[in-house]
C-alpha cells in the first residue's frame, strides 16, 4: 500500500505522523511511504533519515495526501481540506465534537476517518493512542502552569515549590485519569499543595494507592469543585469523556472569584474545554488574561516536544498503521479496538459519541 506522511500545518505543530523508525518497518512489510519533505524536521528527523529508511520524500503536501492510507499526527486544517478523497484512509487524532466544520467536511468528501482517540480497548488501557498523549499533556500541564504563574507571565508570582518559611502554590486537578495523574506527579515533584477532584471513588482509591497523604483526593461535586477552584494556584482541566465535548465543570463566575494573576490549564480544549471561560489558542500566543486569570487552551501542548512524543505516539500506534497497510479497510472487521476509531465511512457519521454531539448529521 502507498502511505502519505505530509507535515503538520497546525500553528508549532512539530511532531509528524511517522517516524524513520516506524517507515523502516513498513518497508520491510512490502509497503511504500511518501513522506513531505521536512515533515519530520521539527522532531529531529531529517529527510536523509527517512530516505535511508526507505522513504520516497515528496516535495508538496498534494504528492503526500495523495496516497491510499494518510498518516497524520492532528486533524486536517480547512487548508487541507481539498486534499481528502472518496475511499481513503485517514488515521489521525479528530476531536470531531468539538469541530462541526471538519466533521461536515469529511462527511462530504466521502474519506474514511479513524481517530486515534477513540480507538478503544477493553480493560484498564481503553485508550491506547490517546494515552501516551495524556502522558505528557499532564505533565506539560503543570510545566506551563507553574511558567505562566510567573510574574513577568502575567502570573500571580507563586513558586509551586514554596521556599522554606512559605507556603507552596495550590494545584487543583479536575480529573483524576491518565492526565489529571501525570498532573499531580509532576505538582508533587515540585513541592506543590496538590488537590484531585474526580467522581469515580474506584480511581481515588488506586489514586491513593499511588500518592497515599501527599495528594489530596476530593469526590467531585459542584460544591467541592466551588471550594477547591476558589483556593487554587494553578487550576488544571482533565476530564475526558471520550468522543464527546467535556463537560463545563466551572462557571465564568467560579474564575471570577480566582485569585487575580491564577492560571488555568485546560488540557480537555481538544474536547470543547472543561471551563467556561477558556478557548482555544496556540503555540504561538498561548496565554490570554480574563477575569483576571490567565488562561492556557493550547490543544496540541505535546507538539512542545515533539521529538519525545512522536516516537511515544509511533510505539502506540505502529502496530495499528501496520495492520491497516496490510489489510486496508478490511482491518476494521479483524479489529475491534481499531473499529471502535472509525468516526466517518461511506459519507456517513458513524461513531456514537459524535453522533449525540451532531444528531442532525446522522442520516
Amino acid at each position: 500500500m502507498e502511505i502519505g506522511v505530509p507535515k503538520e500545518t497546525k500553528d508549532q505543530e512539530f511532531r509528524v505522523g511517522l517516524s524513520p523508525s516506524s517507515v523502516r518497518v513498513l518497508q520491510e512489510s512490502g509497503h511504500q511511504v511518501f513522506v513531505q519533505t521536512e515533515a519530520g524536521t521539527g522532531a529531529g528527523f531529517a529527510d536523509e533519515d527517512y530516505s535511508i529508511a526507505g522513504a520516497k520524500i515528496v516535495p508538496t503536501p498534494e504528492a503526500a495526501w495523495n496516497r491510499e492510507l494518510v498518516v497524520k499526527v492532528k486533524e486536517p486544517l480547512a487548508s487541507e481540506y481539498k486534499f481528502l478523497q472518496k475511499n481513503q484512509l485517514l488515521f489521525t487524532y479528530l476531536h470531531l465534537a468539538a469541530d462541526r466544520l471538519l466533521t461536515e467536511t469529511l462527511i462530504d468528501s466521502g474519506i474514511c476517518a479513524i481517530a486515534y482517540e477513540t480507538v478503544e480497548q477493553p480493560g484498564a488501557n481503553r485508550l491506547p493512542l490517546l494515552t501516551p498523549m495524556s502522558i505528557i499533556a499532564g505533565r506539560l500541564a503543570v510545566q506551563f502552569g507553574a511558567r505562566f504563574l510567573e510574574r513577568q507571565q502575567g502570573g500571580r508570582g507563586v513558586l509551586l515549590g514554596g521556599v522554606p518559611g512559605v507556603k507552596p502554590g495550590k494545584v487543583v486537578i479536575l480529573g483524576g485519569g491518565v492526565v489529571g495523574t501525570e498532573a499531580a506527579k509532576i505538582a508533587v515533584g515540585m513541592g506543590a499543595i496538590v488537590q484531585i477532584l474526580d467522581v469515580n471513588v474506584e480511581r481515588l482509591s488506586y489514586l491513593e494507592t499511588l500518592f497515599g497523604s501527599r495528594v489530596e483526593l476530593i469526590y467531585s461535586n459542584s460544591a467541592h469543585i466551588e471550594t477547591a477552584v476558589k483556593e487554587a494556584d494553578l487550576l488544571v482541566g482533565s476530564v475526558l469523556i471520550p468522543g464527546r465535548k467535556a463537560p463545563i465543570l466551572v462557571s465564568r463566575e467560579l474564575v471570577k472569584q480566582m485569585r487575580p494573576g491564577s492560571v488555568i490549564v485546560d488540557v480537555a480544549v481538544d474536547q470543547g474545554g472543561c471551563i467556561e471561560t477558556l478557548r482555544p489558542t496556540s503555540h504561538t500566543h498561548p496565554v490570554y488574561t480574563e477575569e483576571g486569570v490567565v488562561h492556557y487552551g493550547v490543544p496540541n501542548m505535546p507538539g512542545a516536544v515533539p521529538w519525545t512524543a512522536t516516537q511515544a505516539l509511533n510505539n502506540s500506534t505502529l502496530p495499528y498503521v501496520v495492520q491497516l497497510a496490510n489489510l486496508g479497510v478490511k482491518a476494521l472487521d479483524v479489529n475491534p479496538a481499531l473499529a471502535k476509531g472509525l468516526n466517518v465511512q461511506n459519507r456517513r457519521l458513524v461513531h456514537p459519541a459524535v453522533q449525540e454531539v451532531f444528531p442532525d448529521l446522522v442520516s
